[in-house]
Formats: structure tokens, C-alpha cells, sequence
């Protein structure tokens, strides 16, 4: 008992412990709190017998009510995907016409589409299919390859310039510095196509540069830029851009053009699934 520090202001016995004069009390914890953490640890040791928990080379321990969550998961899955059976039977077998006139199959096949979207196209197309410079809106109604909903299921199906499908959409803008057009007749080019949108320039808008346009980019993009769907030749006579709103945009894209590429979703989601999406994507509001 001789042994024992009484510290003077608190009254409470130290441990010995001292750091540059500063003495430890030896305050133990209450008595409520020590019996709650000594429950905890045996609950924790009763969880892991009972339940899985405790890793091993090909897995884990499985416990001894056998229990486990990713069952439980495909269960649920599979129940949800039974029930839902009939309604996707009957999308894969509409057409996607057919489907849009058809109420009931509709509403389910938005739905469906509104969640494969989420899942695979907001990478590029952002959240509200609002897309970003390189990667198209989907809610106005302008289209590089056609907005009907035949248009948009096959733009889907095959995707564009993507390699691995034979039927995906292609074309390809050259590379008009190569030779084709020199700089000062890039540069008349791009003044006429800024003034097809209206767009406020610093080049001016010359004969020679609509010549130079309708020698060069008409096939494509149409008589005073109007677009050609068939051949995914973007409209240029509105204010709607994908690669930039600046004329120095335009002077890089004909210099040395960008080309997106999507892929194509046919042979990964299945053909209910892209109708389902093309559905979606037709109802966002731009949709022709």
C-alpha cells in the first residue's frame, strides 16, 4: 500500500507512469463499458462461427448455419428475371415500332431501358444523356446517323466504327491538311461553315470558301451544310457542335478530324435489351 501514488488535486492513484513531469492517473474504465466490450467480442467470435467469415486458400469459411449472401442475390435475381420473362419475350419478338404504339410493353420496356443506360452508355453520354464535347446529346434532336426509332435500334445494334461488327456504322472525314486543301483555304472553309450557324467569327466568309465547301463537304454534309443522315454526316447549320463552338474548333477538326467510335451492343445485351435502350433513348425527348 506504501507503494501506491496518490495524485493530490484528483485523489485518484497513478500508474507510475511520468512524462516530463506530467504523472498518468490510473482511472479505470466503468464497469457498464468493459462488460458491453467483452459481449462485443464474444457476438464477434459467435458470428464467425456461425456465419462465413474466416478466409482460406479457395474461399472461405462457410459457417455453420451455411448461410450466404450471394445466394441469397441470385435467388432474388432469378425470381426477377422469371417474372419479367414474358414481357421481355414479347419486346424480342415486337417491333420496335409496334412496341411504341403498344402501351403496357412500353412503359416496361422504358423501364428496362432507363436502367441498361445507366449501366452502359452514362460513361460517354453522361447521367442525362446530355453527352459532352466528343460524345453526343441524346435528349435534342439532332442525329449523326438518324433519330427513328429503327434508326436509333440499329445505331445501337452495330454501334459506329466499331471493328468487330461488319454492319456497324462507318465513315471517315479526311484529313484536309494531307494535301487536299491548303491552310489559308482551311481557314476560308471554316469562315463559311461558321456562317452557316450564325456563329460569330473573326474569318471572313468568302465565294472561295463556299466553293472550297461545296467542292469538298457537300457530300456529306449537304447542300449549306443541312447533314446527311444516311452517310452520318453531321448538320453544320445549327448551333449544336460535337467536337467544339469555336472557329478554331472547326480549323482543328478539318485539319485533323476526330472520329468517335461506339460499340456495338447487339451482341453483348441481346436484342431485347437494345430495343428496350432504343426505346429509352427515342423517348428522352429528341427522337424523331
Amino acid at each position: 500500500m506504501s507503494s501506491k501514488e496518490i495524485d493530490e488535486i484528483s485523489g485518484t492513484e497513478t500508474t507510475g507512469h511520468e512524462w516530463d513531469g506530467i504523472k498518468e492517473l490510473n482511472t479505470p474504465l466503468p464497469r457498464w463499458w468493459l462488460w458491453t466490450f467483452y459481449a462485443c467480442i464474444i457476438w464477434a467470435l459467435g458470428y464467425t462461427v456461425f456465419y462465413p467469415a474466416w478466409p482460406i486458400v479457395d474461399g472461405a469459411t462457410k459457417g455453420l448455419l451455411g448461410y450466404s449472401s450471394r445466394s441469397d442475390l441470385d435467388v432474388s435475381v432469378d425470381a426477377a428475371a422469371q417474372a419479367q420473362s414474358g414481357m421481355v419475350a414479347r419486346i424480342a419478338a415486337t417491333d420496335i415500332n409496334d412496341i411504341i404504339a403498344d402501351l403496357e410493353i412500353v412503359r416496361f420496356a422504358r423501364a428496362g431501358g432507363a436502367s441498361l443506360f445507366k449501366v452502359n452508355c452514362t460513361q460517354c453520354h453522361g447521367s442525362g444523356a446530355q453527352g459532352s464535347v466528343g460524345y453526343p446529346n441524346l435528349n435534342d434532336d439532332e442525329w449523326i446517323w438518324g433519330g427513328t426509332p429503327e434508326e436509333i435500334y440499329a445505331t445501337i445494334s452495330h454501334g459506329a466504327r466499331f471493328e468487330s461488327d461488319d454492319d456497324t456504322h462507318i465513315n471517315e472525314m479526311p484529313v484536309f491538311s494531307d494535301g487536299i486543301l491548303s491552310p489559308d483555304e482551311i481557314k476560308a472553309v471554316a469562315g463559311y461553315v461558321a456562317s452557316l450557324s450564325g456563329m460569330q467569327s473573326d474569318l471572313p466568309v468568302t465565294e472561295e470558301g463556299q466553293t472550297l465547301f461545296e467542292d469538298n463537304c457537300t457530300a456529306c454534309h449537304g447542300g449549306a451544310g443541312v447533314g446527311v443522315a444516311e452517310l452520318g454526316g453531321p448538320a453544320l447549320n445549327n448551333a449544336i457542335w460535337l467536337y467544339g463552338n469555336t472557329t478554331d474548333d472547326i480549323i482543328a477538326q478539318i485539319t485533323k478530324p476526330k472520329h468517335g467510335v461506339m460499340p456495338a451492343w447487339q451482341g453483348k445485351l441481346g436484342d431485347a435489351a437494345v430495343k428496350e435502350l432504343a426505346v429509352y433513348v427515342h423517348g428522352l425527348g429528341g427522337g424523331q
